[in-house]
């Protein structure tokens, strides 16, 4: 089996793969785009285990060990890594690439994973010749892996919880999940514009900060079946027409995200905002996903948008209201 594939071939065009999509013809290539795709294939295949979590910290030794270093230490600045949609943006990309290549791959999945820590090894030694060091690179990578796993386990722990103690035991719709994660991340994004310090934004720029998020729910919900169409903003309420939050919904599920996040110990609100979009697209996928949905896409969807758009800007309001 393992003489099946070809892998210095596989090897060589897994890594220019990496490289070309981080690689622009007027900027070159950007090395944290490089890095954010890394941490996106790898994620996938630490997923492929039965315990991901675990699978995770024992390939950053391993991959600490081949480098002969480890990651730098001592706060990061609020500017060495991209914000958190960003990253999951970019990461996800990183995933597919590690999905597509899954499909050819006859090997196990620890050689994959070997092949993979390989090819990091080299792009990172390639990099210190260039002058970045490698306890530099290999921090940058870890943070990047452990926020997209992060992300990962949130949006499907967020989902069972949903369905596992709202629709079986409370009795909730499809349409209550969907509208109760999507404002929870319109009420945590909200509140880490207004005070959350791990954020480098500012102020309440509805459309702007309001569009990072819910691109983060719609691409989840798109890349699991959901059809993408332009229907999410139908039928939302104008603007002269008073806000109108999902409350109910959000105080029901807001303990479970809560006991939740402070467990995964993911204290900045921003980073729960995008947790909770995630798992929001994925129930979206879950009710209007696959070829007879249970919620037709034209209700879901818009469901979706208003829940999280009212509650953003509820929260904002309280804020400017409160601050006067």
């Amino acid at each position: 089996m393992f003489a099946l594939t070809n892998k210095p071939d596989m090897g060589a065009r897994l890594y220019s793969g990496l490289i070309r999509m981080a690689t622009d013809a007027e900027r070159g290539t950007d090395a944290m785009r490089v890095i954010q795709h890394i941490a996106g294939v790898l994620v996938e295949t630490y997923l492929v285990f039965d315990e991901p979590d675990q699978a995770m910290e024992a390939s950053l030794r391993e991959l600490c060990e081949l480098m002969q270093a480890h990651p730098a230490t001592g706060a990061l600045s609020q500017t060495a890594l991209p914000p958190a949609h960003i990253i999951d943006q970019e990461t996800e990309k990183g995933r597919a690439v590690a999905r597509a290549f899954f499909e050819e791959w006859l090997d196990c999945a620890f050689e994959f994973h070997n092949l993979m820590l390989v090819i990091v090894h080299n792009i990172l030694i390639g990099w210190e010749a260039e002058g970045l060091s490698r306890a530099e690179s290999l921090r940058l990578l870890v943070e990047c892996v452990h926020k997209a796993m992060g992300f990962e386990i949130a949006a499907q722990e967020l989902c069972d919880v949903v369905i596992d103690r709202k629709v079986a035991c409370e009795g909730w719709g499809l349409g209550d999940c969907i509208a109760s994660l999507s404002a929870v991340a319109g009420r945590r994004l909200a509140q880490s514009l207004n005070s959350d310090s791990c954020m480098i934004f500012r102020g309440c720029n509805i459309p702007d900060n309001l569009d990072q998020i819910v691109f983060v729910m719609t691409q989840e919900a798109v890349r699991l079946g959901v059809p993408a169409g332009s229907d999410w903003r139908f039928g939302l309420a104008a603007n002269d027409v008073p806000v109108n939050a999902p409350v109910d919904l959000i105080f029901g599920i807001e303990p479970y995200c809560q006991s939740f996040f402070k467990a995964m110990q993911m204290t900045c609100k921003y980073d729960q905002a995008v947790s909770c979009a995630k798992a929001a697209g994925r129930m979206l996928a879950v009710a209007a996903g696959g070829e007879v949905p249970e919620m037709e896409p034209a209700i879901a969807k818009p469901l979706a948008m208003a829940a999280i758009t009212e509650t953003y800007k509820s929260v904002c309001m309280d804020h400017e209201l409160a601050s006067m």
